[in-house]
């Protein structure tokens, strides 16, 4: 471990606790394969009492999303898939309105044009992945595949995972487990579906105050407002039916399924993975020095239509981070609630932070522990 840098993000942690700022948090860092710091701070469930640990699970939602994409290039590194395989291929439903020319290069660069899922859909929709897979394959495109970006909430983890199992004709958690979490002695702290004998073990969201001046509940014309949801759910006024709040991810049934567009984990594990995609963790590395230049590497920069802001995509991950940690060499993903894990190919560091405190868009918690680590 770096001492220095141990005293000084536990340090921070302990003050974003004791101000009331966070319940529980997490953060690990890797450099050039090795930890050098592993924090963690607060409670993981406040009504227990239960204290947060290093290998206390967290749902994270997007955070998840750099997870898939790490399945599918160690599938791509293995022979396994390619890139530039047109999703029908695999998948002959995926054809339907014009999509036969899609292929999982579009997927991962949020280019594919499924952004959205059916309105009206539910949680227990998503926890049912036939039925939202049908629904994905019939979708009609909202534009010609690799023509347009918009971040695909959720269809991006039924497609790539859809993907995954036509290929390996196993589940995407499975292959997550025997491909990364497995060999990298990760496979109780990173997760899609996670097993209903572990649901004791996880950290239980709470939702964060609202800032002052934001009302408690938001009038049709407020969402009329942000591209997000009026993509997302169609166009419509109104807010997506399965919104990723505390309540969503404390859901035994959303926890216990694939979903992944999200992902439970620990800070340790995730930024494990990230290590070992630019370096050998404990003799582990996922992809090649090749490779990793590829997955890196910007697929797509410009106007995103679902965020309705600039972003550059590479391989299935955000190139940059937030305004305060950016940089073309940054790659990772971050999730709604202000959890996040990234990699820098320039200093051979991955960081993470997971939290249970769900402050929705808001990353000050990551950009205040990230410029430590970042200096450190």
């Amino acid at each position: 471990m770096n001492i220095d840098l141990q005293k000084q993000v536990q340090e921070a942690a302990d003050r974003l606790v004791e101000s009331g700022a966070e319940t529980g948090l997490q953060v690990a860092v890797y450099r050039r394969g090795e930890q050098v710091a592993d924090v963690v701070a607060g409670v993981a469930d406040t009504a227990a009492g239960r204290p947060m640990t290093s290998g206390t699970p967290v749902y994270s939602t997007s955070t998840g999303k750099g997870v898939t994409a790490t399945v599918v290039h160690v599938l791509v590194e293995r022979g396994a898939l390619s890139y530039d395989t047109p999703i029908a291929e695999l998948w002959p439903e995926f054809a339907a309105h014009g999509k036969g020319s899609a292929t999982l290069r579009h997927a991962l660069t949020h280019t594919l044009g499924v952004p959205g899922v059916p309105v009206g859909t539910t949680p227990e929709d998503l926890c049912d992945w036939d039925k939202m897979c049908a629904a994905i394959a019939g979708a009609t495109p909202w534009w010609e595949p690799g023509t347009r970006a918009g971040y695909h909430p959720q269809s991006f983890g039924y497609i790539v995972g859809e993907v995954v199992r036509r290929a390996t004709g196993k589940p995407i958690s499975q292959v997550l487990k025997e491909e990364v979490a497995g060999p990298l002695g990760v496979a109780d702290e990173l997760f899609f579906g996670v097993p209903e004998s572990e649901l004791g073990r996880l950290a239980r969201l709470e939702e964060a105050p609202l800032p002052p001046g934001m009302p408690a509940e938001m009038s049709p014309e407020m969402f009329a407002d942000i591209p997000f949801f009026r993509v997302v759910d169609g166009y419509t006024a109104a807010p997506m039916a399965a919104m990723p709040d505390a309540a969503f991810g404390n859901r035994p049934d959303v926890l216990t399924s694939d979903i992944p567009a999200g992902g439970t984990m620990t800070a340790r594990a995730v930024a494990r993975m990230y290590a070992a995609l630019m370096d050998e963790v404990d003799g582990v590395r996922l992809v090649s020095p090749e490779r990793l230049r590829e997955i890196t590497a910007a697929a797509f920069t410009g106007m995103d239509e679902v965020a309705g802001f600039p972003a550059t995509w590479a391989l299935g991950y955000a190139l940059g981070a937030t305004e305060q940690l950016s940089g073309p060499t940054l790659f990772g993903m971050s999730g709604s609630g202000g959890t996040a894990a990234y990699a820098d190919t320039a200093t051979g560091t991955a960081f993470a932070l997971i939290k249970n405190r769900v402050s929705s868009g808001d990353y000050g918690t990551f950009d205040h522990i990230g410029r430590i680590v970042m200096n450190g």
